[in-house]
C-alpha cells in the first residue's frame, strides 16, 4: 500500500491540494484519454479517475509489485 501512495504524492508534488493542476498529471491524463490537458479542470480530473479506477488501481497494484522486485534485487 505504501508505493502507490508514494506514487501518487509524488505525482501530485506542488499541487497536492488540487491534483487536477499538476502537470504531469494533466499530461499522463491526456495521453491515456485524449482529452487535451490545457482544458482539463476538476470536474474532468475527478470524471476520469471514477471512470477509470480500476485501470488507475491496476496500475498503483503494478507500482507496488515493481517496487518489491527492485527492492529484492538491489
Amino acid at each position: 500500500m505504501l508505493a502507490p501512495m508514494r506514487f501518487i504524492w509524488n505525482a501530485t508534488r506542488g499541487h497536492r491540494l488540487a491534483p487536477w493542476r499538476s502537470e504531469f498529471l494533466r499530461w499522463r491524463v491526456e495521453t491515456y484519454s485524449g482529452k487535451p490537458a490545457e482544458t482539463l479542470r476538476a470536474k474532468d480530473m475527478f470524471s476520469f479517475v471514477w471512470s477509470s479506477r480500476w485501470e488507475l488501481l491496476s496500475f498503483l497494484a503494478w507500482t507496488s509489485r515493481l517496487e518489491k522486485e527492485a527492492r529484492k534485487r538491489g
